[in-house]
């Protein structure tokens, strides 16, 4: 049976954690409690310990019944051992805040443990219902503001669709030119009269809207004010621009206002934008659901915490021999945080609004939105996981073997494979171990109850699990190693080296194939969401940076090694190298050389476009210098190239300076800015005072080894090398000792993420709302 200590652990919710009960300190109280009274005990009597006795159960028999009549006789004076008293004190608003205080009616034989466990008692009590009643009032009056946005999207659909109708119908001009005198149609007085009400009954309803914040030029309220007296209809709604499609959208749509809608034309026209309001209608679905999930939230904060005052009030009463539980429970049922019923009322509400509205009034598809369900894990994932581990080990022993005894690494084949075969399944083994540290990143993340999905703003029924992680690159390496397995037996066999070496160009097609797969085969909710994400990072100064994005644009400044296999991978087989064997055509290409550059920059220049326009939205100079270590990191990459084809002393010293200043700025920013520690002030010497690992030493040994990892660079310029051979190897292990380093790098980048949330109690995302309450005149 599992503990109930372990339990909570398990099903709290990890941003609201300090606002839960403390069920572990009060446990020990209550320990302290069962000492105490122990000590007190009298020892037992020796001098009648004489062996088994037939009198022994009749002793038992009368000491069973002294116990029961001692039971029964403190259920008869339950109300007599505490008194729970409540007062009501002002807290600055409109509500009053109510306090619970615990007084000792009968003496306890521990009486200063039992009146200290109480009166902590009390103030988790009223630590609860403080935090429950600061929760809800945040919920509902969230949830008024979302009632009055989908009344907004509501009365402004009925806008379009009665437009839509007019113009159907003919009552309104479709042409901005038409006029009622030059029609060439002409109308009943009745169909006049309803025209008139009908228009009658659209200005009302936006003359309602301006009122809510909703703007519309040339309305019945505005028309006065517009210049020259020329209809000018238009609507404006606050849409993000978290996308680059949003962005130039809506710039575009800002632009596309002013030239339609100029004082030349004299028609109404189409003054909704139907985008727009489709728009708006997804960030009011999305807020509704957030609301709903942060109501749930709270339904089982209170539960959770009802359990835990029931489980340490039982314990109390077995140490101490009272039944002082019933009275104290009495007095926490009728808190706030149990008694109220507006959450669940709430929920209820949302619940129908939903269906209504978002569902087509059908409940079970409000449910998938409103209550996704998570995967299931299942053992299949396990068992293929181990599979393709013990195939990767196998074929990766048969491929050392083979190539030893078929001389591959000799002088005389050593050019050729590493100038074909290397790139390629280089690229391959990267990527996998990248994949396998995010694996153990997930797996660690998971187990530190750090709540990863929620700060990526990833889907729990699509998001990735650490096991699907390791799936991936086992499949991967088993993939691959079998591509090399091939690769060499075909060589070995006499075939011809150009269609030999086609193979890892082949492999490599058919996993970017896989990659942008449209059946829904192989994690297609991910692959799809990893596009996006790199889409989003190319358009970096396009679009609002999300925590995901400048996350992954992160692990790319340490892919460099694995965008430059890339590179002359693609020379390789596009210039058609692969036909005529002569190796060293891309290398020397001066365009070859440039792109190089470029390469290496690109990462870094994404990370810093993502740096200025956070500085853009948020106007917080600590982007700006963010923004700067990653300058600084391209100024060293590029010193280090250019000392790579020409190593003089003045290049030396170049590559020397920038690369001390930019590895000091990044390690400066790796422990004080994404890690939280340094902090000379802190509770624990050098780091933070709150930690998710126990053990403090691990936290030294990280900063440590992060430090030994960032200068990795200084073999660059000393240049241990003899032969071809051993420069690509050194390459590669210097390019996975940096895929380590930034695995390392993300669990605490992401725990001291986590950590900011609970310190601020953020466990459900706030999503921005299309109507605002601004003035109308504006």
């Amino acid at each position: 049976m599992v503990k109930f200590s372990k339990e909570l652990e398990a099903q709290l919710i990890p941003e609201w954690k300090d606002a839960f009960v403390n069920y572990w300190q009060l446990k020990k109280h209550v320990k302290k409690i069962k000492l105490s009274r122990k000590n007190r005990q009298p020892p037992p009597d020796i001098n009648h310990d004489f062996g088994r006795s037939i009198l022994d159960p009749i002793r038992f028999i009368a000491m069973k019944v002294q116990s029961i009549k001692l039971f029964l006789s403190s259920n008869n004076n339950t109300d007599e051992i505490i008194q729970v008293r409540s007062k009501s004190m002002e807290d600055g608003s409109d509500e009053e805040q109510v306090l619970y205080q615990t007084e000792l009616v009968q003496l306890f034989s521990e009486e200063d443990e039992v009146r200290v466990f109480f009166e902590m008692l009390d103030e988790e009590l009223n630590k609860v219902n403080q935090f429950y009643k600061t929760k809800e009032s945040e919920f509902l009056e969230r949830g008024e503001i979302l009632n009055k946005q989908l009344q907004i999207l509501l009365d402004l659909k009925k806008i379009l669709s009665d437009r839509r109708r007019k113009l159907n119908a003919g009552i309104l001009p479709r042409s901005s030119s038409s006029s009622p005198r030059n029609s060439d149609f002409s109308e009943s007085p009745t169909e006049m009269n309803d025209g008139s009400t009908d228009i009658s009954q659209t200005d009302e309803v936006i003359a309602a809207l301006e009122k809510n914040g909703v703007n519309f030029i040339n309305s019945a309220a505005s028309r006065a004010k517009t210049k020259k007296g020329k209809p000018k209809m238009a609507m404006r709604i606050d849409i993000p621009a978290t996308t680059p499609t949003r962005t130039i959208s809506a710039v575009t749509s800002m632009l596309w206002e002013d030239l339609v809608n100029n004082p030349k034309k004299e028609g109404p026209g189409d003054f909704i934008n139907r985008k727009k309001i489709q728009c708006a209608e997804k960030m009011i679905r999305s807020a509704f659901v957030e609301l709903y999930r942060g109501l749930g939230l709270l339904k089982t904060y209170s539960s959770l915490n009802m359990v835990a005052f029931t489980k340490i009030l039982k314990k109390f009463d077995k140490v101490s021999n009272q039944q002082a539980s019933a009275s104290y429970l009495k007095a926490v049922k009728r808190s706030h945080f149990i008694s109220s019923d507006k959450v669940v009322r709430l929920m209820d509400e949302v619940e129908s609004i939903f269906t209504k509205h978002f569902a087509n009034n059908d409940r079970k598809k409000a449910m998938k939105f409103l209550r996704p369900q998570q995967q299931k894990d299942t053992h299949m994932v396990t068992f293929f996981v181990g599979l393709f581990t013990g195939c990767f080990v196998s074929l990766f022993s048969i491929y050392i073997i083979l190539a030893h005894l078929s001389g591959i690494f000799s002088p005389s084949t050593e050019t050729a494979f590493m100038e074909t075969v290397y790139p390629v399944f280089s690229v391959f083994a990267l990527l996998s171990l990248h994949l396998f540290l995010y694996g153990c990143n997930l797996f660690m993340w998971k187990n530190t109850r750090i709540n990863y999905n929620f700060i990526f703003e990833f889907a729990p029924s699509t998001a990735l699990k650490y096991r699907d992680a390791f799936l991936i690159c086992t499949t991967f390496m088993t993939s691959v190693v079998g591509a090399m397995v091939i690769h060499l037996l075909l060589r070995a066999g006499g075939f011809s080296p150009t269609h030999v070496d086609t193979i890892p160009g082949i492999l490599l097609l058919i996993f970017i194939a896989l990659l942008v797969c449209p059946f829904d085969i192989f994690y297609r909710p991910t692959r799809y969401c990893f596009l996006r994400i790199i889409r989003n990072i190319i358009c970096s100064p396009f679009y609002k940076v999300l925590m995901v994005d400048f996350f992954m644009a992160d692990q790319l400044t340490s892919q460099i090694p694995l965008l430059r296999h890339l590179e002359s991978t693609a020379c390789y087989f596009l210039a058609g190298n692969f036909r005529t064997h002569e190796y060293a055509t891309c290398k020397n290409g001066k365009l070859y050389r440039q792109l190089a550059y470029v390469i290496s920059f690109l990462p870094y220049y994404w990370r810093a476009m993502q740096c200025a326009r956070r500085w853009f939205d948020e106007y917080d100079l600590n982007h700006l210098a963010n923004m700067g270590k990653y300058v600084s990191a391209m100024v060293a990459a590029g010193a280090r190239l250019t000392y790579a084809t020409q190593s003089n002393h003045l290049w030396f010293s170049v590559v020397l300076v920038t690369s001390v200043v930019a590895t000091v700025y990044q390690l400066y920013w790796d422990f004080v800015k994404d890690w939280g520690l340094l902090n000379p002030n802190s509770r624990n010497p050098w780091l933070r005072d709150d930690l998710i690992l126990k053990n403090k030493s691990i936290y030294y040994l990280s900063i440590a080894l992060n430090a030994v990892l960032r200068v990795a660079w200084i073999e660059s310029i000393m240049r241990f090398r003899i032969n071809p051979v051993q420069t690509h190897l050194v390459d590669f292990f210097l390019a996975s000792l940096e895929v380590i380093r930034r695995g390392h790098w993300n669990f605490y980048r992401l725990e001291n993420e986590h950590l900011n949330n609970v310190g601020k109690y953020r466990a459900v995302k706030t999503v921005p709302l299309p109507f605002h309450e601004t003035d109308s005149d504006g």
